[in-house]
């Protein structure tokens, strides 16, 4: 690669439906993600590509995506954007809204782009009420088939949910890819020098990880922070956001965090002891919200 390239991370964007009321909405995502295009029409050089890997919407409803599509609308970026879906997200609503589909609405959302030189995959480890990740029948085979293509070009991966660092926590299963996919996505990632690096969110706060030799990146997102000094007791969340600036060279990947302005302000703070209660009714409002979906 002769010259650098850079692109955008956006992540856990959770833009809702104005004219709906969501007492599970902390913050103003719409105000945060038109302050981020706006950062991100500034950057030199021009980005070639922005990726937002997955919780695009809070709710999943067409109404909130038809909000974000307006938003991204009005910022005329002039680049291509590439989604993946995460756990709030709904296909039945993400893909009329979006794409334009009306037909195999309920199939993940894998897809690929060649984009000046760099291939980029992106998978859906959204699964349908749960919020952990997961790999329905079939997508390993679609991931290693594309893996295969373009043998002379790096792999950037995107996917919303980070593959597990720590097998040794089944407490914390949900906030990570599971462990059986984690240790899947390892064998067929397996030996494969030319992956540049891992795009994730889900767990709301900037991190680096260096998974078997890979680079794994994640991002805060945009809707609100986990406060990372209190993680050893409490999953405490605060008001912040950020985005990332990637640039690849010839030697690799390096990522550039961009904070946004935030006083840190306490939104909500959950007790790990009780989040087995917690996902229970996420998922239980989840299947709810699918079903009232599918009538309309």
């Amino acid at each position: 690669m002769s010259h650098p390239l850079t692109f955008v991370h956006l992540t856990d964007l959770h833009i809702g439906d104005p004219a709906v009321q969501d007492d599970h909405l902390y913050s103003d995502t719409t105000a945060t993600l038109r302050a981020i295009l706006a950062d991100v029409k500034r950057i030199e050089p021009k980005p070639s590509f922005v990726i937002a890997s997955g919780d695009l919407t809070n709710r999943g409803d067409i109404g909130s995506y038809e909000q974000l599509k307006a938003i991204l609308a009005e910022a005329a970026l002039d680049m291509p954007v590439l989604f993946t879906l995460g756990n709030h997200d709904k296909r039945q609503g993400f893909y009329p809204a979006m794409l334009g589909r009306t037909k195999d609405l309920s199939v993940p959302y894998d897809h690929s782009a060649v984009i000046d030189g760099i291939h980029v995959i992106l998978v859906d480890t959204s699964t349908p009420y749960k919020i952990g990740g997961h790999f329905e029948p079939g997508q390993l085979d679609w991931l290693a088939a594309e893996l295969d293509r373009e043998p002379g070009l790096p792999k950037l991966i995107a996917m919303h949910h980070a593959p597990a660092l720590d097998a040794d926590r089944p407490d914390l299963e949900w906030e990570a890819l599971s462990f059986t996919d984690t240790e899947a996505l390892r064998a067929v990632l397996d030996g494969r020098r030319n992956v540049l690096g891992i795009l994730c969110g889900h767990m709301h706060y900037d991190r680096v990880s260096n998974w078997h030799g890979i680079p794994v990146i994640v991002g805060i997102g945009q809707h609100a922070a986990t406060d990372v000094l209190r993680l050893h007791e409490e999953l405490r969340m605060v008001s912040g956001a950020s985005f990332a600036i990637g640039t690849v060279r010839s030697s690799g990947l390096t990522i550039s965090f961009v904070p946004q302005p935030a006083e840190r302000r306490e939104l909500k703070v959950h007790s790990f002891s009780g989040m087995a209660e917690i996902i229970k009714r996420y998922e239980a409002e989840a299947e709810a919200q699918a079903q009232t979906l599918a009538a309309e």
